[in-house]
């Protein structure tokens, strides 16, 4: 039986995630399949969906990029790279959030394809609900789960997505990520 490029990668994420828990407790795999029906409202292309399905595979499972790349061809390797974040395994995550972000801010800001940004969107807009539930629920508490703790390093990180994304800014879905940040981050003076 042959499969879409998109149901290939919801089996592939399924098998790569198995097992494992979002920070707040829930199925992993929940977290790719929610950023891909976001960004299937923004594009029909199932690569870009199966992109989405996949983002995470490299940066929290044993999948490597040359693996997307057999499996899924040049354009998928090349979208779940665009949204893929150096960890610095050897260090602790605390030490070097801040690079990491940095780094992935301006890949998100040199990136030519805009079907990224779409990846993006998706992925951040399904992390903000999370967030928002978990400040609705906890107030400052939420960000006790992170590495970084500080609410102004995450409004920072949020609020220079939110201005890199502004060319999707018609859309419902930057409209939501826009009304969460506000939601979660107004109360917090600084950056």
């Amino acid at each position: 039986m042959q499969y879409s490029v998109l149901e290939q990668a919801i089996r592939f994420a399924v098998d790569a995630h198995a097992g494992q828990k979002r920070k707040d407790g829930s199925p992993f795999i929940l977290h790719p399949l929610e950023d891909a029906a976001i960004v299937s409202t923004l594009t029909d292309d199932l690569e870009v969906i199966a992109a989405a399905v996949l983002h995470d595979t490299v940066e929290d499972t044993k999948t490597t990029l040359n693996d997307i790349m057999q499996t899924f061809g040049p354009r998928v390797h090349a979208l779940v790279k665009g949204e893929t974040e150096n960890k610095r395994p050897a260090l602790p995550p605390w030490e070097t959030w801040k690079i990491r972000k940095e780094e992935s801010l301006a890949d998100l800001a040199s990136a030519d394809d805009p079907a990224i940004r779409i990846l993006w969107l998706g992925d951040k807009l399904a992390n903000m609900r999370a967030l928002y539930r978990a400040h609705i629920a906890k107030g400052q508490a939420a960000f006790d789960r992170f590495n970084i703790h500080d609410p102004l390093a995450h409004k920072w990180y949020y609020g220079e997505i939110l201005r890199l994304l502004e060319p999707l800014a018609a859309t419902a879905a930057y409209k939501e990520y826009s009304t969460l940040y506000h939601a979660i981050f107004d109360e917090y003076k600084g950056e």
